[in-house]
């Protein structure tokens, strides 16, 4: 992890993230890395090589290694009263966060997080989530509980944003629409100058 709470590096790290104004008024920001660098330099002190940085199952790996921790810095972070908002945009500026925090070959940024002490602001109830049995299923897949969840939380999203006065927020299904109704993020590119040119065949001699 890297945190930065330089004024002056958060206001960049904002508008290098879709200018998200939280970014640049939170108390502290945390890169969470997929860091390759410590177990290559461990692996090569032996004589040994390190394939990590290398394959797609090191690749993900360490996204979801960075997922976990992401999870616990924010069950931290509530339990001592501050709040807490993941940053997945910075994946759409890989390269400038790579220089600016001058991380070595085989360390990339995985996802952010922005922590500060939460407003008190009341709303009506809490910010809808998408309905349990619609994600956790027992045994087998379920297509038709899944579009129903969907359609469910539309609605409740959209109720919620009306009692509270947030239409700027978006409804679920235009967020997902923003996400991914097109690429947004060069990501084998920032990976490879990060040296993670991901193969799925390794020459024995390569290390």
């Amino acid at each position: 992890m890297i945190v930065v709470r330089d004024k002056d590096k958060l206001k960049k790290i904002s508008e290098l993230s879709h200018n998200q104004k939280h970014i640049e008024e939170c108390d502290a920001f945390i890169f969470v890395l997929a860091d390759f660098y410590r177990s290559t330099y461990a692996a090569n002190s032996v004589g040994k090589r390190n394939v990590g940085p290398k394959t797609a199952d090191g690749v993900v790996v360490g996204a979801v290694d960075a997922g976990i921790m992401v999870n616990a810095i924010e069950t931290a972070a509530i339990s001592l009263g501050y709040g807490m908002t993941v940053i997945g945009a910075i994946r759409s500026s890989l390269k400038e966060f790579s220089k600016m925090l001058g991380l070595p070959k085989y360390v990339i940024p995985i996802v952010g997080a922005a922590l500060g002490v939460p407003k008190d602001r009341p709303l009506s109830r809490l910010k809808p989530r998408v309905p349990f049995d619609s994600f956790v299923f027992f045994d087998k897949y379920d297509a038709k509980k899944v579009e129903e969840g969907v359609e469910e939380h539309e609605k409740d999203m959209v109720a919620w944003r009306k009692e509270n006065n947030t239409s700027q927020l978006p409804t679920y299904k235009e967020m997902i629409v923003r996400i991914y109704e097109n690429p947004h993020n060069k990501l084998v590119e920032s990976l490879k100058s990060q040296g993670f040119d991901v193969l799925d065949e390794i020459e024995i001699d390569e290390k």
